[in-house]
């Protein structure tokens, strides 16, 4: 092959795609169309709750026109970290839409699932021989992290998709995954150096993320060759610049020329970008290197507890010239509060109550470099405690408490916050968080991530 042509439907599953841009995508005849399914970019709910960011409908409009194309063409197709996290209940859910979609378009294929989900035992053992490493600012584990879990995925690199290309596999269903191994591995199987594969990857991982004038998540092309790679948008109305497609290897990155894959690292350092049409960029002197040991990055979540949340705005100078201390004595009377209506059961370490100014710090926190306070300001109170009714009759007192409570100026019953839902109390339910930001050694890239296949019938 002098080529491998590859097709970016959009930059997440159910983001959706033009049906136009995807139509021209396939009439440059791909040799693989690729989806990504997920991210941990809307934090742990998703992986606690085996849920995912796009509703159900979202998810099979774009699989069933992507599932359509591929029919068509006869080629592979990949979706990667399924159902946001790539948990075992997010692939499920789409291989339920994948073969719901087969029986309503009456399609033969054979399908491939690849599961991510992680054993505690097998993750304990790789523990106890300190083949497990804390990436930079994870938190500290012991072994105990593993019982706590709800689930742990391990991010895959492209050697499992690899191996169900080669064993004739026609949709490739995957837990979590590297978002660039899902299009990287049919031109790593097919041969071809893998700097210019990597960074074609890198680039359309994201659909049309990389071009110019995106309005909509959308399809993107590659052409990957021997010392080289293309890039172009499928909307005609797009493109991208040699300045748009450098700086998307920033883009989810702390270092803007290397990209860490489970395999090793892209360096981009060298890379020359150059505009070959109106629309298309064409790249050189991408390079990768391959790391020893391989390694598996680990994703794993905890319930937090149960959270109820309450949202006020305060726009009395009084009370927004000593919000903070404001803040701290209504807390500090909660707990009173709550040693009356609990008799002593529910303690400080029971639950807690956060707050985020927003007009001030609330979107940056401790690294707003303007603390200078709006004259009006919006107020998210966050309960949080072990159980759904502890915590719901703390947020219940706690928006009584705080809608009235005093500061020395004024005298008598005041309010000082608006409330603009009724109840002011909203129940988020269960609250989880990242408990792995870890990565494993295995023995072999593919013991994590067990793959099982199924003749699809009409």
């Amino acid at each position: 092959m002098e080529e491998v042509r590859i097709l970016a439907a959009s930059g997440m599953l159910g983001a959706g795609f033009s049906e136009k841009s995807f139509e021209r995508g396939l009439s440059l005849r791909p040799h693989v169309i690729a989806c990504d399914g997920g991210s941990t970019d809307g934090g742990p709910t998703s992986l606690g709750l085996g849920s995912g960011t796009h509703p159900t409908k979202s998810l099979k409009r774009d699989l069933r026109l992507m599932m359509k194309g591929r029919d068509r063409l006869k080629v592979p197709m990949i979706v990667g970290s399924c159902g946001t996290a790539g948990g075992d209940d997010g692939v499920k859910r789409v291989v339920d839409l994948v073969l719901e979609i087969a029986r309503e378009e009456g399609m033969t294929f054979k399908l491939a699932v690849i599961r991510s989900e992680q054993d505690r035992d097998y993750l304990k053992q790789r523990y106890a021989e300190n083949r497990i490493s804390a990436l930079r600012n994870a938190p500290p584990i012991d072994e105990k992290v593993f019982d706590r879990s709800l689930h742990i995925v391990g991010m895959m690199g492209p050697e499992p998709i690899i191996a169900a290309l080669k064993e004739g596999a026609d949709i490739i269903l995957a837990g979590r995954a590297s978002d660039t191994s899902l299009y990287a591995a049919l031109p790593l199987l097919k041969g071809f150096a893998p700097g210019p594969i990597w960074h074609a990857a890198k680039t359309i991982e994201c659909g049309a993320s990389a071009s110019v004038n995106r309005k909509r998540p959308d399809s993107m092309f590659a052409w990957i060759r021997e010392d080289h790679f293309d890039v172009e948008p499928m909307d005609p109305d797009n493109h991208v610049s040699p300045q748009s497609v450098a700086s998307h290897t920033l883009y989810e990155n702390a270092d803007p020329h290397l990209v860490v894959e489970p395999s090793g690292v892209l360096d981009t350092a060298e890379a020359r970008y150059e505009q070959v049409t109106e629309r298309a960029v064409r790249v050189y002197g991408s390079n990768f290197r391959y790391s020893d040991p391989y390694t598996i990055k680990l994703e794993g979540v905890e319930l937090v507890g149960y959270q109820h949340v309450i949202i006020g705005g305060v726009r009395d100078p009084y009370i927004i010239r000593q919000l903070d201390s404001w803040l701290d004595a209504m807390k500090h009377k909660m707990g009173e509060r709550v040693q009356e209506i609990f008799g002593g059961s529910v303690g400080e370490d029971d639950y807690s109550i956060h707050c985020r100014v927003y007009g001030r710090d609330g979107t940056m926190g401790k690294l707003e470099p303007n603390t200078e306070t709006a004259k009006d300001v919006g107020l998210v109170f966050t309960v949080t405690a072990g159980d759904e009714a502890t915590s719901g009759t703390i947020a219940k007192s706690f928006a009584h408490l705080a809608v009235h409570y005093p500061i020395p100026e004024w005298g008598g019953l005041i309010t000082g916050m608006a409330f603009p839902y009724s109840p002011a109390e909203i129940n988020r339910g269960a609250a989880y968080r990242f408990n792995l930001h870890h990565v494993v050694v295995p023995d072999t890239p593919y013991e994590m991530f067990p793959t099982t296949y199924l003749e699809v019938a009409a």
